[in-house]
C-alpha cells in the first residue's frame, strides 16, 4: 500500500459520503469482510486486485451505465478521473469553497489553482458582470 499524495506514510485523510453510500459500503465490508491489512476489494486469493482487473470492470461499468454517445465523450474513461470530475462539478455548482476543499482534502488555494478553468466562460451566470 502506499501513503496519499505528499503526506506521511502513515496519513489519514476523512473522506465524507452521503448516508446511502455508507449503508452500501457496510453491506460490502457485512458480505465480503476486510483483508487482514482493512483493504476492502481484494482478488480471490485475498491479494491485490490487480490494475488490469479494475480497468477490465470499469470498461464493463462504463458499458452498461452510459450511453453510447456518452462513452464515446471520454465521460468517466479512467477511475482516476472521478475525483476531478467530483471537484469541478462542485466547483460549477457553486458548492461552498471550504466545504469543497475540505471534501477534497486539499486548500481552497490549491483547489482554484487546479480547477478554476473550469469556471471559464460562466461569466454569463453574473448579471451584474
Amino acid at each position: 500500500m502506499h501513503s496519499l499524495k505528499r503526506r506521511a506514510a502513515n496519513a489519514t485523510r476523512p473522506v465524507p459520503i452521503p448516508p446511502q453510500f455508507v449503508r452500501t459500503l457496510l453491506e460490502h465490508i457485512e458480505r465480503f469482510g476486510v483483508a487482514p491489512d482493512g483493504r476492502l476489494f481484494r482478488n480471490q486469493a485475498g491479494n491485490y486486485v490487480d490494475a488490469a482487473a479494475y480497468g477490465t470492470t470499469w470498461a464493463r461499468s462504463r458499458k452498461s451505465a452510459l450511453t453510447r454517445t456518452e462513452r464515446a465523450s471520454g465521460l468517466a474513461k479512467r477511475p482516476y478521473g472521478l475525483p476531478h470530475a467530483g471537484i469541478s462539478f462542485w466547483l460549477s455548482s457553486g458548492v461552498d469553497p471550504a466545504e469543497r476543499a475540505r471534501r477534497a482534502g486539499r486548500s481552497t488555494g490549491v483547489l482554484f489553482r487546479r480547477y478554476a478553468k473550469f469556471l471559464d466562460g460562466r461569466s454569463w451566470r453574473c448579471r451584474a458582470c
